[in-house]
């Protein structure tokens, strides 16, 4: 066996474990939204009122990412992310034994102070336990934890939930974050603190419009599929009958697909660059959106468009993540850390828009204000390239970027 692959091997425990603590903590981020009416009748309130937790648990988690890597940065990244995980634990313990709306809240909102510990610290320790060469496959292995959650975590927990109420799997969370918090310090080790980063370098990416222009798009992205996907069972009622197993197929169906989805995007954004696979997938995904208010009655088309949706929702952060970057390698951690910030922020503002939408137009107007925000980010992404087209007529240093990417950016 070669040096490489002991490595490896001695890497794989590791990365599992990082890998299904981003599974918990994603479930708990998404189930939310399959349980959403079962929560609101159990609690008194109304699923507007319940959706508003997923406001403060990606608030929390957007704002405090950054900071605990700004405050935090000696604390070594086995305490940091365990400790993470156990805060989770008890936050959501107190969500899922709440009496009411406001302990409801208040504990998803803690379990947000934790998941904010844990997802960029663990994402940055798969990279740092492999070596160079292997950095990549331990980054799909993480990753896939989150994208495992969408397509597995979420409809498991809402079929759950329509058995033995939505208690249930909260608990199921709760438990598994603990043993977990108990197992990456025995597990994960050897993971190196990172290097100290002034507060003017970590702020510097927002300076450039550049890569502000992806950032905003993946705000717009990641609100535009938010905005039904946590209103799904409201959209889909005319269909599913309210049926909790029901809403589980079809949000199953867009996980799985999704994971298809995020297969293709890596070979097609090699191959023909960010700005068509993003340009591609977005505009899918509006359409898809918009289709859902043709099918609204049919179970069996909305599966169809529900797998249509996950392929193109799952496949836009790949060419987003792309041209980040793309635009500045050396500085490539520093933006991508701002792409995990507009990505919580885009969930932060989707339960206000769709409740906006459901209040003016119904649940067929929720999937219209989707398809429209998507839009928006597609602007939002082709507005950074007339930048630097603008940028190369002038001779800029944009330009002269440009010009050394092509034509993988």
């Amino acid at each position: 066996m070669t040096f490489v692959e002991q490595s490896y091997r001695r890497a794989t425990p590791a990365l599992l474990i990082l890998a299904l603590s981003l599974f918990v903590v994603a479930t708990n981020a998404f189930v939310i939204a399959g349980l959403l009416p079962q929560i609101a009748d159990t609690l008194g309130a109304t699923p507007t009122q319940v959706s508003y937790s997923i406001t403060s648990y990606s608030l929390v988690v957007a704002v405090a990412a950054p900071a605990v890597s700004i405050l935090l940065p000696r604390v070594p990244r086995t305490v940091l992310m365990a400790g993470g995980l156990a805060f989770f634990a008890v936050g959501a313990a107190i969500a899922a034994a709440a009496p009411d709306i406001a302990v409801f809240i208040t504990g998803r909102t803690l379990s947000g102070l934790g998941g904010a510990a844990l997802v960029p610290t663990a994402t940055a320790a798969a990279a740092s336990l492999a070596r160079p060469e292997q950095r990549g496959r331990a980054l799909a292995i993480v990753g896939a934890g989150f994208t495992l959650a969408t397509a597995v975590g979420s409809p498991l927990g809402t079929a759950l939930g329509g058995i033995a109420g939505w208690r249930l799997p909260l608990w199921c969370l709760v438990g598994l974050g603990v043993l977990l918090s108990v197992a990456i310090p025995f597990v994960v080790r050897g993971v190196p603190l990172p290097p100290p980063v002034s507060l003017r370098r970590r702020l510097a990416p927002l300076g450039d419009r550049r890569i502000l222009a992806p950032l905003g798009t993946t705000l717009l992205m990641v609100a535009g599929f938010n905005i039904v996907y946590i209103f799904s069972a409201a959209v889909t009622h005319a269909s599913t009958g309210g049926s909790g197993a029901l809403l589980a197929v079809l949000l199953l169906a867009y996980g799985a697909a999704g994971v298809l989805g995020n297969v293709v995007a890596g070979p097609l954004t090699d191959r023909f660059g960010s700005k068509v696979v993003a340009i591609v997938a977005l505009a899918a995904q509006a359409l898809a959106l918009l289709a859902l208010t043709f099918v609204e009655a049919s179970f069996a088309a909305s599966i169809v468009v529900f797998a249509l949706w996950g392929v193109a929702s799952f496949a836009v952060a790949i060419p987003v993540q792309h041209r980040l970057v793309h635009i500045d390698p050396a500085a490539s951690a520093l933006a991508l850390s701002w792409y995990s910030t507009a990505m919580y922020v885009g969930i932060a503002i989707a339960p206000l828009i769709g409740t906006a939408a459901l209040s003016i137009g119904g649940a067929v107007a929720v999937p219209v204000a989707g398809a429209v925000v998507s839009v928006l980010a597609l602007a939002l992404f082709l507005l950074g390239y007339a930048r630097n087209a603008t940028a190369r007529r002038t001779g800029g240093v944009a330009g002269d970027a440009e010009r050394a990417l092509r034509p993988s950016a």
